[in-house]
């Protein structure tokens, strides 16, 4: 097993294709749209998404997983949560699992990779020996979006969670970061600060808004209840996936209409911006982005009108998803449903008995 060594340089992060992330002019030249940001349609449509034949045909036993996993030399396990006819699903199994070659191998190579279906009724025993069904199973780990994976070393110890779809660069890194145990000694977003830090100079301008709300950012909401719920947008400069969300999804004008129900804040997740958080914390927006454990760009996250966070997106996100998503903070979704998924369910019964 290997153990973290924090002081070295990332090259083979580099090897994988990791450089892309800050998308620097002589890197960004090399790279792909496709390669940072598969496209993809996620409107709701029937999809069969097949499993890769390589996934461990498990008995879904967890910790007998993992002592499999160690006897093999593997560095643990990945419990994938999934479901027919998702299409971010789909997106993992035919890119990152499909066509990007040295994926399908390096995770071969160090992982057994388990599928659950979120709605699937087999019985599952996890690592602390508790049974349940699948279904059950989804919920109690609150995979409010399919894909998600959690990554385990072979103590049983929980590396990572992935909620939602990566673009390979990011996917790489993820993997390394649980294969070469930095997650020992660091979180990701530090070991991602580290492996690629933010430009030093502003390459590029955020992209610009009617709907955000402009500076000073004091969106306290400990003395005061708000009329609305919060949505903080945290982004970067030169950001190629917020370019797409901006070009793409909030260029929808449904999306938009749904976004003038919400107070709407957009912050440089590395700037020394002063902000007011819903908490009532005087804090730098980098600051408060390293609090909150954040390492993509953009991330959404929801709060309701005292300051609870309700949710978050901080994977791959295209128009079908966001809009749900606003609906279900609108609609106050969470007091309904205990993750985002069954709240469509329920809502999509509900629909078809009306």
């Amino acid at each position: 097993m290997n153990t973290a060594r924090p002081g070295r340089s990332i090259s083979a992060l580099t090897a994988l294709g990791f450089a892309a992330l800050s998308f620097p002019a002589a890197i960004a030249e090399s790279v792909t749209d496709t390669a940072l940001e598969p496209v993809f349609d996620d409107q709701p449509r029937l999809r069969d998404v097949q499993h890769p034949a390589w996934f461990k045909r498990s008995f879904l036993e967890l910790r007998e997983d993992i002592r499999e996993a160690a006897a093999n030399n593997k560095h643990g396990i990945i419990v994938y949560f999934g479901q027919d006819h998702c299409a971010y699903c789909e997106a993992l199994m035919t890119v990152n699992f499909g066509s990007e070659k040295d994926i399908v191998e390096y995770t071969r190579r160090h992982f057994d990779v388990i599928a659950i279906d979120i709605w699937g009724s087999r019985e599952v025993i996890d690592l602390t020996g508790r049974l349940s069904t699948e279904n059950n199973y989804a919920v109690r780990e609150k995979t409010n979006f399919t894909p998600s994976l959690l990554f385990y070393d072979t103590t049983g110890r929980e590396a990572l969670r992935l909620r939602g779809y990566y673009s390979p660069y990011r996917f790489r890194a993820a993997l390394e970061y649980v294969v070469d145990g930095y997650y020992r000694v660091e979180s990701f977003h530090d070991y991602l600060s580290r492996a690629d830090p933010p430009p030093k100079f502003d390459m590029a301008d955020m992209n610009e808004q009617p709907y955000f709300a402009a500076p000073p950012y004091a969106m306290d909401r400990t003395r005061i209840t708000a009329q609305k719920p919060l949505v903080v947008f945290f982004e970067q400069r030169n950001c190629h996936a917020c370019d797409i969300l901006h070009t793409g999804p909030l260029d929808d004008s449904k999306t938009r209409k749904l976004l003038e129900k919400f107070d709407v804040v957009q912050l440089d997740m590395w700037s020394s911006t002063p902000v007011l958080t819903p908490a009532g914390t005087r804090v730098t927006a980098r600051d408060w982005a390293h609090s909150l454990g954040l390492y993509y760009a953009p991330t959404l996250i929801f709060f309701d009108e005292r300051g609870e966070e309700i949710i978050r997106v901080d994977s791959v996100v295209r128009l079908y998803r966001l809009r749900g998503v606003l609906e279900y903070v609108i609609e106050r979704g969470y007091l309904q449903a205990p993750t985002y998924q069954r709240w469509r369910a329920m809502r999509a019964q509900s629909r078809r008995t009306d």
